[in-house]
């Protein structure tokens, strides 16, 4: 029985690295029937979702980071695994090889309709497009540029009894001019081209005050549309009130050219998460309708809630209504939605051993060049040329980032640093507008070990530079912990709407180093994050070479190996 037991732990401190692997930072399923808020805990952006059949399907704005348009999958709602992205570049292409910290991919919408499933997404900047597939895993179409009107954001498509297809839309005042504004206008027979009169179907400036759990407020920042049709009704579920404080509107009317009649189904109310709002009306095989949107949290990004949905006298009610005034408020913990059978509890993938290429958490800061990883030159390896560019990483795409994981989290990983010109620099990143790294560099006596933070970095203020250790090795293991803290901040410019807004949510991470992948040691204080334009920080890995370095030559060109990153609580 002894002998027994010595090899059993032996086993298991032999498979712990795989253990965990298998460990989560954030698990919204209880495993008792219940799940707890935000079943994403990534910064899985202006959600939209579809049923098909037991499966949904959820996608989200991925902005400058590629491949874009993440696809998630789930049977009950709660547990969600990516299994794709819809969007390899960014088009136009050229002009996304730089990172356009703000443009890129904004809000979509994801549909199945003709057998195919479709995603309208707007880049701001150019227009609406639209990417197809068979099976939702890919491979995706090529996008199809379906209205190119300057300031467009927010599509989203519907087709109403009679097979007519129209895409209902808001608008960008930053490229537009105005906002506040939802419009509507015809698809052709393939929803591939919008055609005919752009109508102004709600008008939100004109509309009189809504009522609130904190009395009447203007409606003001009015987008995010989604179109749908119940019972002879056209609802258009909007956002409304800014991203951070803002709640869910819903409008409805018995044409589609209106008029509207709005009011506000869920709010803050009296919990703490502020700005609930933005997302997808879905129905459930059992009949069950959900409710999934988007909660700001600052450096975490925009959180994925899913609440329950009631209708009330011709109108949803989202989220608990305890008072019955149908202004529902965020659930924290609620009964699942009944699934055909019991899922196993999942969180979307984060880290990663890198046997032959990288798992589907991992993006760029802006459209890849295909050298930039490599995994044959070094088996079970990611190898990460270094990219010769401006030594701010906020002006660089070649940066590999994924998503937080939750508030509280461990990364890891082993960094080998092979240079071929002084200045080459590689390290382990908390990236944002404010960013801080630690990594080797090398320099004419040698690699060090530094950690460089760089506030401001959006604003081009310089980097403060420690080095750690001025002789350091070639391998070195990093890891970076992260606890959220609060910050206090100064009213915005227009009144509150709930105190909530007045602070923010950053993660305080402390970085630490190894030479022997056992004992750690702290580095310096620790480094409060910030989040980047319009998504959350990130973290991720790079590998640099000084501006200027000729990179079409091997001999003159680095390269840093990053071994098994491990992600855990």
């Amino acid at each position: 029985m002894k002998k027994r037991s010595i090899l059993l732990a032996l086993v298991l401190l032999s498979a712990s690295p795989a253990l965990a692997a298998e460990q989560k930072a954030w698990l919204p399923d209880q495993g008792d029937g219940t799940y707890r808020n935000p079943v994403l805990a990534g910064d899985y952006s202006d959600p939209d979702v579809v049923r098909v059949g037991p499966y949904y399907y959820l996608t989200a704005s991925s902005f400058t980071n590629t491949p874009g348009l993440p696809i998630l999958r789930s049977t009950d709602l709660v547990n969600w695994t990516l299994i794709g992205h819809a969007l390899t570049d960014i088009p136009p292409v050229a002009h996304h090889r730089t990172p356009r910290r703000g443009g890129g991919v904004w809000a979509p919408a994801i549909r199945h309709h003709g057998g195919k499933f479709m995603i309208y997404y707007p880049d701001p900047d150019f227009g609406v497009f639209l990417v197809t597939a068979k099976d939702p895993a890919g491979p995706w179409s090529e996008p199809v540029l379906v209205d190119d009107a300057k300031g467009m954001i927010d599509p989203a498509p519907f087709w109403d009894d009679d097979g007519q297809g129209w895409m209902v839309h808001g608008w960008a005042r930053s490229r537009a001019g105005f906002a506040n504004v939802i419009s509507l206008r015809r698809l052709n027979a393939a929803g591939d081209k919008a055609v005919g009169e752009r109508l102004k179907i709600i008008e939100a400036d004109t509309l009189p005050p809504v009522k609130t759990s904190r009395g009447p407020f203007p409606w003001m920042t009015t987008e995010g549309p989604k179109l749908y049709k119940r019972d002879g009704w056209y609802y258009v579920f909007a956002p409304s009130g800014s991203v951070k404080g803002g709640w869910q509107g819903v409008f409805r009317s018995r044409k589609l050219t209106g008029p509207w009649e709005g009011r506000d189904v869920l709010d803050q109310g009296k919990t703490e998460v502020n700005g609930p709002h933005q997302g997808a009306w879905v129905t459930t095989p059992t009949g069950e309708d959900w409710f999934l949107h988007f909660q700001d949290y600052d450096s975490y990004g925009r959180r994925v809630w899913l609440e329950p949905m009631v209708w009330k006298g011709g109108w949803p009610v989202i989220g608990a209504d305890a008072d019955g005034d149908g202004i529902g408020e965020p659930v924290l913990v609620h009964k699942k939605p009944k699934s055909a059978a019991a899922p196993a509890i999942t969180a979307p993938v984060d880290s990663d051993a890198f046997d032959g290429k990288l798992n589907l958490g991992w993006q760029w800061n802006s459209n890849a060049q295909a050298d930039w990883a490599d995994f044959k030159a070094a088996p079970g390896k990611l190898r990460l040329k270094s990219i010769s560019g401006s030594e701010n990483l906020w002006e660089a795409g070649a940066v590999l980032t994924q998503k937080l994981p939750a508030e509280r989290f461990t990364a890891t990983t082993r960094l080998t640093l092979t240079p071929r010109a002084v200045g080459e620099q590689a390290g382990l990143v908390m990236f944002g507008a404010d960013y801080a790294w630690i990594g080797l560099r090398n320099g004419k006596d040698g690699l060090s070990l530094v950690r460089v933070d760089r506030p401001g970095a959006d604003a081009s203020k310089p980097q403060r530079e420690t080095t750690v250790l001025e002789k350091a090795p070639d391998t070195v293991w990093l890891r970076l912990s992260a606890e959220p803290t609060t910050v206090a901040e100064p009213p915005p410019g227009f009144t509150p709407f709930w105190p909530s807004m007045l602070r923010s949510v950053h993660a305080k991470v402390s970085f630490s180093y190894s030479l022997d992948g056992v004992t750690y040691q702290p580095v310096g204080e620790p480094f409060v994050s910030k989040p980047g334009r319009w998504v959350g920080a990130q973290m991720g890995v790079f590998a640099q070479a000084p501006a200027g370095t000729p990179s079409n030559t091997s001999t003159r060109i680095g390269w840093a190996d990053v071994e098994n990153f491990q992600v855990g609580p």
